[in-house]
């Protein structure tokens, strides 16, 4: 087909020998193939058998088959069967030219692991094979087979779930079989009637409300008549069929569980442990074929790595991708099935437990990829389209993000937006009184504002960051980089500072607020009224008071000025009196014969005279 290819092998088909306990440490494995010649020819011609003639195949009937038969009811003709019946063994053989040596190429005796083709029929050889890894120095024999093990058993195969409840199967349908003829029996009775006794038309049934003539030899009719002693279903058969059916289900591990014996406000821990508890040994074979299929899938990788095309027959994201290099031994391919949850109820069970864990503390979850994957398990098709991851979400603007929330559509905030326009945008409508009222109507009211919360949230950080940013004059480095732990240790003390910074100049524009929001409290704003018209009610009293100063300063001032002149006046009469008497004495002098020049005399009368005039002009004034 061009690929590898996983193909069934039944029970019957592969022969193990009774003393081994798995495939690993068995001797030799056989497995019994049909092939027709055509198929046969097909791989000569490719090279991997011997090409050489084989007589024609004879029929191969073993005991298994006529069993499978006689349960089927079939009955085939083996005489058409013209496939061929080939044994491949897997199988330890010490081939001569071939022996195993050691370190100084003695022969060692070992036998080494070969795969031998032989055709039943003419016991001819078409293939021998190594089955080991040429670069392999211990010479490990490679598994090709995988044993899917439904439960543990006495020898190799196991137990099927035909072992466990086949003895139960046999006597619950015997059960059933007895209840149903004893409920024929006791419908259609048969009985004794005397010889003599004579019921016209005896050859066909009565029909309900029918009677017919009766001929009685002599007395009544229920003495010539008696019916056998056939019992109606018993109560106790049917209890006991209960009780196999229930045991065959308890072994299957398919058994009911009834709700409503379970508490409904029971914890979701307490119901997944009740279930795993029923669901012990499905959980056991669930995990053997987990890792069956996992083996499985190693042989696969391996048949990839050896045997497919160096490259991709199409074309890949990478250019030079190899097929060798992506299937090598670091590959390890995994079953997606989960071996802790055999059936959906626990799978989802364990969803809801978690669910629950994350809303004490939705911190710490990624509640989108936690729903995608609940709804994965549910089956819903399409999970990413209705939980988008937060790479799918657009930058909107804020009015939109509004509408969002509302409607249950997811929103992100972004680093480079207007986080306070965005706040202030949410909040006055968060706090818009219409949209409170309707809101408060909405049945999912609290799941709104959670989201407007969440929201508004984002954007506080963003707003915080660039605060720091603001703070520290550089940029900080981009979120979800690494830093070297130098420069972390570094970046944490600027921005401790920095915070401290930002702590205080937001307590100060708080104190400024507070301030200011008490000064538009209405009882402060009357005792400032009260306050302003005590203190219009001061400064008029101060300017009367100063006015009554100023009035008594002017007054003062007034008799200072009055008294002044008054003494000027004063000492202006004083000195006219000095010159008067001066010109006086100056004429006595010259009178009493001084020798005073004359020119003297008359200079010093002029000026007694003038002084004496200006004095009289002044007093005028």
């Amino acid at each position: 087909m061009g690929r590898p290819c996983s193909i069934f092998v039944p029970a019957e088909d592969l022969v193990v020998s009774y003393g081994a306990s798995d495939l690993l440490t068995a001797s030799r494995v056989t497995q019994v193939m049909k092939k027709t010649k055509n198929d046969i020819r097909k791989l000569q011609v490719a090279g991997f058998y011997r090409d050489i003639e084989l007589p024609d195949p004879s029929p191969d009937i073993d005991e298994v088959r006529r069993k499978y038969d006689q349960l089927t009811g079939d009955s085939p003709d083996y005489s058409f069967d013209r496939r061929y019946t080939l044994l491949e063994m897997h199988v330890n053989l010490d081939l001569i030219g071939y022996e195993d040596t050691d370190s100084e190429g003695n022969e060692t005796g070992i036998e080494l692991p070969y795969v031998v083709t032989i055709d039943l029929s003419s016991t001819k050889v078409l293939s021998i094979y190594r089955n080991w890894y040429q670069d392999d120095t211990q010479k490990m024999a490679r598994q090709h087979f995988v044993h899917y093990e439904y439960l543990p058993g006495l020898g190799f195969y196991g137990f099927g779930l035909i072992h466990l409840v086949g003895g139960l199967s046999k006597s619950a349908t015997s059960l059933l079989r007895q209840l149903v003829d004893a409920g024929t029996l006791s419908n259609l009775p048969g009985g004794l009637k005397s010889r003599g006794l004579r019921i016209k038309g005896d050859d066909s049934p009565i029909m309900p409300g029918e009677f017919r003539d009766v001929d009685v030899p002599g007395g009544a009719i229920k003495d010539n008549i008696t019916f056998l002693p056939y019992k109606e279903p018993s109560v106790v058969l049917y209890q006991l069929l209960q009780t196999i059916v229930e045991e065959g289900r308890r072994f299957a591990s398919v058994a009911d569980m009834k709700i409503a014996d379970m508490n409904n406000e029971a914890p979701v821990g307490t119901t997944l442990a009740i279930m795993e508890r029923s669901m012990k040994v499905m959980s056991a074979i669930q995990a053997r074929l987990h890792a069956a299929m996992r083996r499985e899938f190693r042989i696969l990788t391996n048949i990839i790595r050896d045997q497919g095309p160096e490259a991709y027959p199409y074309e890949t994201a990478e250019e030079e991708a190899l097929v060798a290099q992506d299937f090598d031994q670091r590959v390890d391919v995994l079953p997606v099935s989960n071996p802790n949850a055999a059936t959906m109820s626990q799978r989802i069970m364990q969803y809801q437990a978690a669910l629950q864990l994350s809303a004490t503390a939705p911190q710490l979850y990624d509640l989108p990829e936690l729903h995608r994957q609940m709804l994965d398990v549910l089956g819903i098709r399409d999970a990413a389209d209705l939980i988008p991851s937060t790479d799918e979400i657009p930058p909107l603007d804020p009015v939109t993000e509004n509408m969002n929330i509302l409607n249950n559509v997811p929103i992100q905030a972004f680093e480079y937006q207007d986080h306070e326009a965005h706040i202030q945008v949410h909040m006055a409508a968060a706090e818009d009184p219409k949209m409170q009222e309707l809101l408060s109507q909405s049945p999912n009211v609290q799941a709104l504002q959670g989201a407007f919360a969440s929201h508004v949230t984002e954007h506080i950080a963003f707003q915080y960051r660039r605060e720091i940013e603001k703070q520290l004059g550089v940029e900080l480095p981009p979120i979800g980089d690494p830093l070297p732990e130098d420069v972390e240790k570094q970046l944490s003390a600027l921005t401790a500072a920095a915070a401290e910074r930002l702590l205080g100049k937001d307590q100060a524009e708080m104190q400024m607020q507070q301030i200011q929001e008490r000064m538009e409290d209405p009882v402060v704003q009357m005792q400032q009224k009260e306050l302003a018209i005590k203190e219009q009610d001061v400064q008029r009293k101060a300017l009367e008071a100063q006015a009554r100063i100023q009035a008594d300063l002017q007054k003062a001032k007034d008799r200072n000025e009055l008294d002044a002149e008054r003494i000027d006046a004063q000492e202006r009469i004083a000195g006219a009196k000095i010159g008067a008497g001066s010109a006086k004495q100056a004429l006595e002098a010259e009178m009493e014969g001084e020798e005073i020049s004359s020119r003297e005399r008359i200079e010093g009368a002029k000026i007694g005279a003038e002084v004496a005039k200006e004095l009289m002009k002044e007093d005028d004034g």
